[in-house]
C-alpha cells in the first residue's frame, strides 16, 4: 500500500513510470487492491493523478500502471476527444482533489484516429455522435500530414499535442496550476504490445530521458 501521495509532479510521474515499467516487464505488484485500502477509501479519495485517455478497452489505466483503488482519477473518451465534461473533471481532479498531475494518454493501433483518417482520405462523414468524435480528431490527421508524415506513431503523438495543448489553454484552471507549478500535463503515447509509454509533450514538467521514456518533443516553452 503506498505510504503517502506525492506531493508534487515530478513525484506523481516518477511513481506513474515505476508501476509502467512493473507492468511492461510483467512484474506488477498490484497495489492497494485490498480490503484495507477499500475501507480506507470510503469516506475520502486522494488520486495522485488525472488520467485523460482514450477509452480503448486495452488502455486499462490502473493495469498498465500497476495502481490501484483511489490512485488515479480516470477520465476516457473514444480517441481522448475533449468537450466541456471532460474539462470539468480535469479541473475537478485538480482543484478540488488536489492532483499534482494530469496525464493525457495515447496508444497506437487507435480506431478513433484511424477512422478519422479514412474520413479525410475518403471525404466520408461517420454517422450518429461518431461524426462528432471524428471532427474532433480531425485537426490533428491534418496538421499530420501537412508536416510530411505518414506513420501511425506520427498520427498518434500528434493527436495527444493537441490534446494536451488543448486543455492546457482552454482551462483557465488547469493553466493557473501549471503556472504555479502545482501541477504538470504529460502526454504519453502507449504501444500496446510492448506494454510501455513514451513521452510526446509536456508542461510543467522536465522530463530527461534517464526516466526511461522515450521524449519525441521539445518541452514546450512553459515546461
Amino acid at each position: 500500500m503506498t505510504d503517502a501521495a506525492p506531493a508534487t509532479p515530478r513525484e506523481a510521474f516518477d511513481l506513474l513510470l515505476a508501476g509502467n515499467h512493473r507492468f511492461a516487464d510483467g512484474t506488477p505488484r498490484h497495489p492497494n487492491q485490498d480490503a484495507a485500502r477499500r475501507a480506507g477509501l470510503a469516506s475520502a479519495q486522494r488520486p495522485f493523478a488525472v488520467l485523460f485517455g482514450c477509452s480503448d478497452s486495452r488502455l486499462a489505466a490502473e493495469i498498465i500502471f500497476d495502481q490501484g483503488l483511489g490512485d488515479l482519477f480516470v477520465v476516457r473518451t473514444a480517441g481522448h476527444v475533449a468537450g466541456p465534461e471532460v474539462l470539468g473533471s480535469i479541473e475537478y481532479g485538480v482543484s478540488v482533489l488536489g492532483c499534482p498531475l494530469v496525464v493525457v494518454l495515447g496508444h497506437d493501433s487507435c480506431g478513433a484516429v484511424a477512422a478519422t483518417r479514412s474520413a479525410v482520405q475518403d471525404g466520408t462523414t461517420a454517422p450518429g455522435y461518431l461524426r462528432d468524435v471524428i471532427e474532433r480528431v480531425t485537426p490533428s490527421v491534418l496538421a499530420t500530414q501537412a508536416a510530411g508524415l505518414s506513420q501511425d506513431d506520427d498520427f498518434i503523438a500528434t493527436h495527444v499535442r493537441h490534446t494536451v495543448d488543448f486543455i492546457s489553454e482552454r482551462s483557465r484552471v488547469l493553466a493557473d496550476q501549471v503556472a504555479s507549478g502545482r501541477t504538470a500535463v504529460v502526454g504519453l503515447s502507449y504501444r500496446l504490445t510492448e506494454g510501455s509509454a513514451r513521452v510526446v509533450a509536456s508542461r510543467g514538467l522536465d522530463l530527461p530521458s534517464e526516466q526511461g521514456l522515450r521524449s519525441d518533443a521539445t518541452p514546450a516553452p512553459n515546461s
